[in-house]
């Protein structure tokens, strides 16, 4: 563990900006900087992947570390960073880990089915309120990681049920719809990822708050697919 100082910092500041100062300093004292990611710094692209304090994303509920500010914390708090614990991602420098576990899971099944053909009109399909607003809440999965970082076994089970929620909801995914879990959830265990005790620190950390209601529906449509014939995908919408 190195540990820095540094003073006078005002409560606007950023996480990411304090960690900007730090690095500053040190480049000008000649030493390494502190190597870290980070992209957007608006919430939304999931790569500032810290431990704050033994919290993955900090102490904040439903925000990410680069929507953290130093009023967050204690005065002359002392603050521990970390990178992701998990086995399935390896540290790759300092705070920086390798997510491409993640990857290669989406590679798994994260596909639809798009003909070259003439595309029918939107309002030809409609879409039960309910199933739309599910949908979409899957969706704000940004796959930066948290919900490993927070489990004890260091399971992926959030972000692959937030996936394979969000694409087989909707009509356009629902021909894979039982292909899909089986090769995403097969590329999970593959990729080392551990097995879901139902902690909930998944859902705890998630900066997006999404529900561990969707690992349920993973499961379901998991059996499902496991049976000789499955329920025909093109079927009535289930919004269960």
């Amino acid at each position: 563990m190195v540990r820095y100082e540094i003073d006078h910092i005002s409560p606007d500041t950023s996480f990411l900006e304090m960690m900007d100062l730090l690095n500053e300093r040190l480049t000008q004292q000649g030493d390494d900087p502190v190597a870290f990611d980070s992209d957007c710094r608006e919430g939304v692209c999931g790569t500032c992947s810290m431990v704050s304090n033994g919290r993955p994303h900090g102490p904040s509920e439903g925000t990410t570390t680069c929507q953290l500010y130093m009023r967050q914390f204690p005065d002359d708090s002392t603050i521990t960073i970390e990178p992701w614990r998990a086995g399935a991602f390896p540290v790759v420098r300092d705070l920086v880990v390798d997510r491409s576990a993640f990857d290669r899971i989406m590679q798994a099944g994260g596909y639809v089915t798009v003909h070259a053909g003439p595309k029918p009109d939107p309002n030809t399909m409609p879409i039960e309120p309910e199933v739309a607003e599910l949908a979409l809440d899957a969706a704000t999965c940004i796959g930066c990681g948290a919900c490993v970082a927070a489990c004890p076994n260091g399971a992926a089970m959030l972000y692959t049920a937030a996936k394979v929620s969000h694409l087989g909801l909707l009509p356009q995914g629902r021909p894979e719809r039982y292909t899909r879990v089986m090769n995403m959830v097969r590329q999970m265990e593959t990729e080392g990822f551990g097995s879901c005790r139902n902690y909930g620190e998944c859902e705890a950390s998630c900066p997006k708050q999404i529900s561990i209601s969707f690992i349920s529906r993973m499961n379901r449509d998991y059996i499902r697919a496991t049976l000789v014939e499955p329920v025909d995908p093109r079927g009535t919408m289930d919004p269960q």
